[in-house]
C-alpha cells in the first residue's frame, strides 16, 4: 500500500489545480499525494467511495467570526465545518489588540478547523455589536501594529467595520486602519452597509489587494445605483486591484443588488458567508447555501467553487497550501451532491428566489482526516448551531436538513 486515502469514483471539480472531471484523488499523511484518472484501489489503506459525488477542495471562507462565548457575533467553527465542506476560516476582526491572545489560544488551538485571523484596528474587536470605531482612544495603530507583528504567523491582515452603526458617522476609523495595513504591509478588509460615511468617501481609501466586504449590500452604500447601474467608483476600485467578497451574513446580502451587479458583469471575486449567531440561523445557514444563491443567478458551479477555493487562497497568499487539489497540497478535500428539486431560497430582507438545485455537503476532509458530524437525530449540541436552521424548515422556507 502506497496511500492512506483514496477518494474514488467522484467528479472532480478543481479549478486551482486545472483538474475537472473523473480523478481519483490519494492522500499519505496531511498531504494530497496524487490525483490521476485511475488510481489502483488496493494502493491505499482506506477507500472512500465518491460515486455520483462533487470532489472539491476544501471551502475557504473568507469571511466568519468564530470567537465563541466572547464576542457578541461568535460561532464554534467545527460542527459548521463538518457539514459544509469548509476547511479553512478567516476571523474578520472578532478580535482587537486587547483581545487577540483569548482568539489565539482558546478558539484557533483548540479548534480542528484551520483558522486566521484579520486584526481590528479596535482594540476590543467586536465584543459588542456596535460602536467598536467610535471611541479613537481604542483605535491604537501602534499597538494593533505590535500585535499583528507578534502573531504574523495566524494575522493576515486588517478590519475596519465602516458604516453608520460602527463609526457614529466618522471616518477615522478607516484612516486609522489603512495606517496600520500600511504600516504592516498587510491587506485591509473593509465592512460597507449604511452610511454615513458615504460609499464615496469609503472607496477611495483601497488599495490593490485590500477586499471590500459585503459587496451585494442593498443598504445605503450599495455598490449599484438605484437604476442598475455599477456605480463607477467601484469599477475604478476593481480596476485599481480592489477585491469585491459577498459576506451574506444576517444583513448583507441583496438578490436585487447580487442580480444587478451580475448583470452589469460586475462578478464577486469572492464568495463568502459572513458566518456568525445570528447568519447561521438564515437566511444564509452556510456555504453550500450560499453558492446554491450564485448558481441561481446564472454562475456556474465551477465558477461558484473558484470563488470559494482558490480565489480567497490567492486574497490570503495560501495558494500554495489550500484551495486546490495540487500534488503537494494540504489534503483538504470536501464532498458534494447537487440534489434536485424546489428549493426556496432567501435574502436578508426575505425576498424569495427558488432553485431546483441545492448544493449539499456529505464529507469534509480536514488534513486528510474526516470531520466528525454531528447526527442530524441528536438534538443537544445543535442548539446553538442549528435551532434556527430547523425553525426555518418546518416552517417551508429553506427544506433541507444539513
Amino acid at each position: 500500500m502506497h496511500f492512506d486515502t483514496l477518494i474514488k469514483n467522484g467528479q472532480v471539480m478543481d479549478p486551482g489545480g486545472g483538474h475537472t472531471g473523473s480523478f481519483d484523488i490519494a492522500i499519505t499523511r496531511n498531504r494530497i499525494a496524487a490525483i490521476e484518472p485511475n488510481i489502483d484501489p488496493a494502493a491505499a489503506r482506506k477507500l472512500i467511495d465518491a460515486t455520483g459525488q462533487i470532489v472539491t477542495p476544501g471551502l475557504i471562507d473568507l469571511h466568519t467570526h468564530v470567537y465563541h462565548s466572547v464576542t457578541y457575533w461568535g460561532i464554534k467553527p467545527d460542527p459548521i465545518a463538518a457539514r459544509s465542506g469548509v476547511t479553512t476560516w478567516l476571523d474578520v476582526g472578532s478580535a482587537g489588540a486587547y483581545n487577540f491572545a483569548g482568539l489565539r489560544e482558546f478558539v484557533i488551538k483548540q479548534s480542528e478547523a484551520r483558522i486566521y485571523a484579520l486584526l481590528n484596528i479596535s482594540g476590543i474587536g467586536l465584543t459588542a455589536p456596535n460602536w467598536e470605531l467610535l471611541n479613537l482612544n481604542y483605535l491604537d495603530v501602534d499597538l494593533c501594529c505590535k500585535v499583528v507583528d507578534l502573531n504574523r504567523d495566524l494575522v493576515l491582515g486588517i478590519k475596519a467595520r465602516i458604516d453608520y452603526g460602527t463609526t457614529g458617522g466618522e471616518i477615522a476609523g478607516l484612516l486609522r486602519a489603512r495606517a496600520a495595513a500600511d504600516r504592516c504591509e498587510l491587506p485591509l478588509m473593509v465592512h460597507i452597509a449604511s452610511g454615513p460615511p458615504t460609499i464615496q468617501e469609503i472607496l477611495p481609501h483601497l488599495r490593490a489587494g485590500d477586499i471590500l466586504t459585503h459587496c451585494c449590500t442593498g443598504r445605503s452604500n450599495k455598490l449599484v445605483a438605484d437604476s442598475g447601474q455599477m456605480l463607477s467608483l467601484a469599477r475604478q476600485a476593481r480596476d485599481a486591484g480592489v477585491l469585491f467578497d459577498v459576506g451574506h451574513g444576517a444583513g448583507s446580502f441583496s438578490f436585487e443588488s447580487a442580480e444587478s451587479m451580475l448583470a452589469a458583469g460586475f462578478v464577486p471575486d469572492v464568495i463568502s458567508t459572513d458566518m456568525h449567531q445570528l447568519a447561521v440561523h438564515g437566511p444564509c445557514f452556510d456555504m453550500p447555501t450560499t453558492l446554491t444563491k450564485f448558481m441561481l443567478m446564472g454562475l456556474s458551479l465551477e465558477e461558484c467553487i473558484a470563488r470559494a477555493t482558490i480565489a480567497p487562497a490567492r486574497a490570503l497568499k495560501l495558494d500554495h497550501e489550500v484551495g486546490t487539489l495540487n500534488v503537494g497540497a494540504l489534503a483538504d478535500v470536501a464532498l458534494f451532491t447537487l440534489n434536485t428539486g424546489s428549493y426556496t431560497l432567501y435574502d436578508i430582507d426575505m425576498h424569495a428566489r427558488t432553485s431546483h438545485q441545492l448544493l449539499t455537503n456529505t464529507l469534509t476532509i480536514l488534513g486528510g482526516r474526516p470531520m466528525h458530524r454531528i447526527p442530524d437525530d441528536d438534538p443537544a449540541p445543535w442548539i446553538e448551531l442549528d435551532a434556527g436552521q430547523r425553525m426555518m424548515r418546518d416552517r417551508g422556507h429553506v427544506p433541507i436538513s444539513r
